[in-house]
């Protein structure tokens, strides 16, 4: 089958790969219909994420038809269309029954690797290495998914494909952002980042009752899509202060809820090797910008929730500030188990629009050149969207 596959730092190529296989009774084939770009993906395709290697394949936003499944697999049937949570669960770990899929203990199939590097086996995720999660990416026309029967879920009819792929890892996201922020009604909310994740959790925190909820980001026209379909406030941050705008339109206090959802730590450097880029020896820090300014903005007493993707260490962070201000400091890979099926409720019900984030329409074989555009953000690409078959 063709798939996206990387090739080294910033350069990505469609190569033939061998079809994927059922492994396990509980597996099933998907054949995929949408596959959307992430910026979880950049630092992939950027080389700073130890351990992939040439040939490995990315993606793990997706929706497809179900080809194929194993003898254990009870809620699909072939033929099913199926969006499928990019983390990977086995939602029968005490982890899972928390709720809490992607720290499951059983998802990654190489968990001896994260538990050096974050002291505890994590969930696994589609596309990425085989030293850290171990599944091939969705960026291919076919994609093997474990745990079937927890980590897909039918798609109701009215919803469109457009819409539906972004319950894969975009809307969950952005939810969990919303809902472990613990957003109350009357709340005022910041949201770092106009980007897919972020125009979805400044919908979700108007779902759960904010007052006002303000975007930053630095490109005029997410700024403009999140006031139109997301109902924002908007603050360009290089024309504005950002900490005294917030402080101005909240009543002085400062935001109750700050969302970092910019989506790429900015490393700024060369890969490092596996133990350097956790314990910090010998490369480049994490550089959080927004979660800095998030912290030094959120009022005293309030939630700040981290979406963004980091992986290894951070400096410079204001811990000092976090305790000081008696801040509630909370951040997750997000559990999209947990939400995808109310999320494709609220798609059929029209109550969570989506598809204006698939600004760009790509066969694979034109995967490289979405990337770039995705990357760069030119030419207004908020997602790219891949359709392997046609």
């Amino acid at each position: 089958m063709r798939a996206l596959c990387w090739e080294g730092v910033d350069r990505l190529a469609v190569r033939q790969v061998p079809d994927p296989e059922l492994r396990n009774a509980h597996d099933m084939i998907v054949r995929v219909r949408r596959s959307a770009t992430c910026g979880a993906d950049l630092p992939l395709l950027a080389g700073r994420v130890p351990g992939l290697a040439a040939g490995d394949v990315l993606g793990h936003e997706f929706l497809g038809e179900v080809a194929e499944i194993g003898p254990a697999v009870r809620r699909h049937r072939v033929g099913d269309r199926v969006v499928v949570c990019a983390a990977v669960a086995c939602g029968n770990c005490w982890y899972c029954r928390q709720g809490l899929y992607s720290c499951c203990d059983n998802g990654a199939t190489t968990g001896t690797v994260t538990e050096a590097a974050w002291g505890q086996p994590t969930g696994g995720c589609y596309g990425h290495p085989r030293r850290t999660g171990g599944f091939a990416g969705s960026h291919a026309e076919y994609v093997r998914v474990p745990y079937a029967d927890v980590g897909a879920f039918a798609v109701p009819d009215p919803v469109s494909d457009d819409r539906a792929v972004f319950a894969s890892d975009a809307a969950p996201a952005g939810w969990m952002g919303a809902e472990l922020g613990a957003v109350r009604p009357g709340d005022v909310v910041a949201v770092w980042g106009a980007g897919a994740v972020g125009q979805l959790t400044a919908q979700a925190a108007t779902a759960l009752g904010a007052d006002r909820v303000i975007v930053i980001d630095r490109y005029p026209e997410r700024l403009r899509m999140a006031e139109r379909h997301a109902g924002a406030e908007t603050l360009h941050y290089e024309h504005t202060d950002v900490p005294a705008e917030l402080r101005e339109r909240s009543g002085g206090r400062g935001p109750d809820v700050c969302v970092e959802a910019v989506g790429v730590a900015d490393g700024g450097g060369r890969p490092v090797s596996l133990a350097d880029r956790f314990t910090g020896r010998g490369g480049p820090a994490e550089d959080p910008l927004a979660v800095r300014e998030a912290v030094h903005a959120c009022r005293k007493g309030g939630t700040v929730f981290v979406s963004g993707t980091f992986t290894g260490f951070v400096d410079a962070f204001p811990l000092g500030a976090v305790m000081h201000k008696g801040l509630t400091l909370r951040s997750a890979r997000q559990h999209g188990q947990r939400w995808i099926p109310m999320l494709l409720d609220r798609m059929a019900r029209d109550e969570l629009r989506t598809e204006h984030l698939a600004t760009h329409r790509f066969d694979l074989d034109q995967g490289p050149t979405g990337y770039a555009l995705f990357r760069d953000r030119a030419d207004g690409c908020v997602r790219s969207v891949f359709t392997p078959h046609g």
